[in-house]
């Protein structure tokens, strides 16, 4: 298995070297009409909290909206949502932070489960920002740590908008582990460029988007010093017995969470299968799905002009269509 993957993966290299290079996003962004252009560094900020400290991104005005970001290899609030933050920047004030233990933001000890420590870390982060409460949009495990604040502290989450998001499921027809998470389980063991390759093939239904741009940027992310050792704390903590006796699942507590929720789902998802995506909407009770064809685990930049359209509607409106929360 471990030869096959590593030929596919040269033989991707090989046919990706016959074309000009293209990134996957600009690294320098136009905010609309505004004529502002936002960059890596002109949004990045850092902010101590409870000695720990937040490396983040913010533009714009507005309400706060919080983007959590996924954890895959290499992987940054940046890195996930730099495409889509101009958009968002002309109605919300963005905040994109790092989450603990990812790109600029350090690892705290874990003495329970990723997701519900990081929650905990988020409604700090915010009380450090002066933000009571914010609309939220999380990706795969940002969308799980969304999900755990609102099921922790229900009153900070006013909306939520969830793609491929962990927690909230369980798999009940595809494998598990997907075939994602074997392929980023070898990268963890083993990293190589091969094995990045492998693991990317498997967040895009669009190949044409595993550029050498993208190889390079997540592999230097990826295997930068000590960061491999964070990932694998963070998914130790979700395997550790001791933390797994203490924590409640969130997919079994999903219809407590009453906040008004949008998730968005690629129907090639081969992270988090779409099957899953059916489970949490039977049991969460105030809940949307939008499905999109043609598209993986990465929504928010396979079909990005349709995510902004439908996740602004979504957290803009006034009303969420009359559910009753005390039902």
């Amino acid at each position: 298995m471990e030869a096959a993957g590593a030929g596919v993966g040269a033989d991707l290299v090989r046919r990706r070297a016959r074309r000009r290079p293209r990134r996957l996003v600009p690294v320098h962004l136009a905010l609309g009409g505004t004529g502002a252009v936002t960059s890596a560094e002109s949004t990045r900020r850092t902010r101590e909290i409870d000695g720990l400290t937040f490396a983040y991104h913010e533009a714009g005005e507005g309400e706060p909206l919080l983007m959590l970001h996924g954890s895959g290899p290499g992987v940054s609030a940046w890195s996930n949502f730099r495409g889509i933050l101009p958009v968002f920047a002309e109605r919300f004030r963005v905040i994109m932070p790092d989450l603990p233990g990812f790109g600029g933001t350090e690892l705290p000890e874990l003495d329970e489960v990723y997701p519900l420590a990081a929650a905990r870390w988020i409604a700090r982060f915010m009380d450090g920002l002066g933000i009571s409460a914010a609309v939220f949009v999380g990706n795969s495990m940002g969308g799980a740590v969304a999900a755990e604040l609102a099921r922790l502290a229900p009153e900070r989450v006013r909306r939520m908008a969830l793609m491929g998001s962990g927690g909230l499921s369980t798999s009940t027809f595809a494998p598990d582990p997907s075939e994602g998470m074997l392929r980023l389980a070898e990268f963890l063991g083993d990293p190589s460029r091969a094995r990045m390759i492998g693991w990317l093939r498997t967040m895009v239904s669009d190949r044409s988007l595993i550029t050498d741009d993208l190889i390079e940027e997540r592999m230097g992310n990826a295997t930068a010093p000590g960061v491999l050792d964070r990932t694998k704390a963070i998914f130790g903590s979700m395997a550790n017995p001791a933390n797994q006796a203490r924590y409640v699942p969130l997919w079994t507590q999903a219809r407590t969470v009453a906040t008004p929720t949008l998730l968005l789902w690629g129907r090639d998802d081969r992270m988090l299968p779409y099957d899953q995506a059916h489970f949490a909407t039977r049991s969460m009770p105030d809940v949307e799905l939008h499905t999109f064809a043609r598209c993986g685990h990465w929504v928010q930049i396979e079909r990005k002009t349709e995510f902004e359209r439908v996740v602004l509607e979504f957290l803009t409106r006034k009303t969420s269509g009359g559910v009753r929360h005390d039902a």
